[in-house]
């Protein structure tokens, strides 16, 4: 195979792996619309009933869970806490609105 030729099929090779990677992209922000819309029904659970917006306890749990999933995965664990402790500030965040909104503001 000539240089032409070998970069053709490394420049094919890189357009699969980028459609792939644009796939797991989409997979991932549907995923996430997903969990928020579960997450916001649950702040609206917890304002109904006077619940605080923030549960230490489960938030552990849930890190503690993520960080052996990571393991398994092969992923590096402290990516995982990080990712999961962004997406959590932004659940309860949401939590805090809605609590404040159900109490007139």
């Amino acid at each position: 195979m000539n240089e032409e030729q070998d970069m053709a099929e490394a420049r094919k090779t890189l357009a699969g792996y980028r459609a792939s990677i644009d796939n797991f992209d989409a997979i991932l922000i549907h995923t996430l619309a997903e969990r928020f819309r579960c997450t916001q029904a649950v702040g609206v659970l917890k304002a109904t009933h006077g619940l605080p917006p923030a549960d230490p306890n489960r938030e552990a749990q849930q890190i503690e869970r993520l960080r052996r999933l990571a393991k398994d995965a092969h992923l590096d664990p402290d990516f995982a806490e990080k990712f999961l402790n962004f997406v959590i500030r932004e659940v309860i965040r949401h939590h805090e609105q809605i609590a404040a909104d159900a109490n007139g503001g």
